[in-house]
């Protein structure tokens, strides 16, 4: 029975997913509407892979490896994973119009300094919470794999690549020193 509720809670952080992709359509034709410039773009389908496939990793390890639920892992990983959800829609709501999946900056625009991007020595917090998801969601039911080669992956993919193409689309787009 643990095993249905785990499939339902992936394919409901799937449909959360798509529900974020909305809003990010929304908030990329807002920026291209106000002279916003994309970066990055060889990177982002390995992304969508890599995000893809923590949900199908996840469910096929659970389901094909008959992972057990064990309840002194499964529980607050759980706790972990809901939370980094709140975590989420905090990033999103600290960003507003300027959170996207993508890294589309209008220049000029001033960065936020709102919510969980008020303290500067929190680089890139929603970076942080989907890594934590990354291990967290897996574990709810043991799935070790998925969460090893996601938390993997996601390193290469955010420190090889996504970071360094925000670092620099931001820093270009800053609004000049008054």
């Amino acid at each position: 029975m643990a095993t249905v509720w785990f499939t339902v809670l992936v394919l409901a952080t799937g449909v959360e997913r798509i529900v974020e992709l909305v809003i990010s359509k929304r908030n990329a034709a807002w920026a291209f509407a106000r002279g916003g410039v994309e970066s990055g773009t060889g990177h982002f389908p390995a992304m969508v892979a890599l995000h893809t496939g923590l949900l199908v990793g996840a469910l096929a390890e659970v389901w094909l490896l008959d992972r057990p639920f064990l309840p002194w892992l499964g529980w607050p990983m759980l706790a972990i994973a809901l939370l980094c959800q709140v975590g989420r829609y905090a990033v999103i709501g600290s960003l507003g119009r300027q959170w996207n999946t993508r890294v589309i900056v209008v220049p000029g625009l001033p960065l936020s300094r709102r919510g969980l991007y008020r303290w500067p020595w929190l680089r890139h917090p929603n970076y942080w919470i989907v890594a934590i998801e990354g291990v967290a969601l897996p574990l709810v039911h043991t799935a070790w794999i998925t969460a090893i080669v996601f938390t993997v992956l996601n390193a290469v993919l955010l420190l090889g690549f996504r970071i360094p193409t925000e670092e620099r689309a931001l820093k270009a787009a800053a609004p000049a020193p008054a």
